[in-house]
């Protein structure tokens, strides 16, 4: 199973357009991982005093997603203190910015998704962002990852309840971004095992622990982890554990507005 980790000892060190200092990085999955226009998944430690300058996309997105700690986010020259965990959408032509103004480590997920038809390009704007007026955040287009807004549900014919909420969907996107989504596995319950025909996916774990299988291979994975779900292949997550497992997922599909997906009829529990 591929799986990537969010551990500084694995990770790049370098400046990213500009930013006020370096930042550890791992590249994660790219566009050879995919067959959507998903071209990467990223993550991202920032330490104190470092960022992303501020730049832009044009015929491409991103979603930024936090998972601790703080970090001063600029969108189209609003700078706003966003606290994980939050997800912060970058549609085509916005502008966008990271400092971290603390004085520990923040830890961040990127994922770009290019347009079908389009070249996409980018603009730097040789500013790192730090020392800049601050805003409400409300001026901001950010997405909680607030559990009392979850909703309970069977997933996928998984085990028991689990708990869902969309954060974010297609209509907040021109690209094929589909959806991010945010749940929670009490002990003792899964997503079913399941497949895509249309949609690449990728699993998130941002608390605690659970058995992930995909294509009938099964690992523990822990909190950092990113693991793609490639379409047409199968996969579901268990919480073998007795503490809550909280995951996002990420889907990309091959046309915009359109997702399916096939219950294969294994709740995971025995894997």
């Amino acid at each position: 199973m591929r799986i990537t980790h969010t551990r500084r000892e694995e990770m790049h060190l370098g400046v990213s357009h500009g930013g006020a200092a370096a930042s550890y990085f791992n590249p994660g999955f790219s566009e050879r991982d995919f067959e959507s226009p998903w071209t990467f998944i990223h993550s991202v430690i920032f330490p104190p005093g470092s960022g992303i300058g501020q730049h832009s996309h044009t015929y491409a997105e991103e979603i930024f997603v936090t998972i601790d700690n703080a970090a001063q986010f600029t969108h189209n020259g609003r700078t706003a203190e966003v606290v994980g965990g939050a997800a912060v959408p970058l549609r085509s032509g916005e502008s966008h910015g990271i400092y971290n103004h603390t004085d520990r480590d923040t830890w961040f997920f990127n994922f770009h998704c290019v347009d079908t038809v389009r070249e996409p390009k980018h603009e730097d704007f040789d500013d790192p962002r730090i020392g800049v007026e601050l805003e409400s955040t409300d001026r901001l287009p950010v997405g909680r990852f607030d559990r009392a807004l979850l909703k309970p549900r069977r997933h996928h014919g998984g085990r028991g309840e689990v708990f869902f909420r969309e954060v974010w969907g297609s209509r907040d996107f021109t690209t094929n971004f589909e959806y991010l989504c945010h749940i929670l596995l009490p002990p003792d319950t899964s997503v079913g095992y399941h497949q895509h025909e249309i949609v690449d996916e990728a699993y998130m774990i941002m608390n605690g622990r659970g058995r992930m299988t995909v294509d009938d291979e099964t690992e523990e994975v822990v909190r950092g982890d990113a693991i793609p779900n490639n379409m047409g292949g199968a996969h579901g997550i268990y919480n073998h554990t007795d503490e809550d497992l909280e995951l996002f997922v990420v889907g990309v599909s091959m046309e915009k507005g359109k997702v399916d997906a096939t219950d294969l009829g294994d709740d995971l529990a025995g894997r």
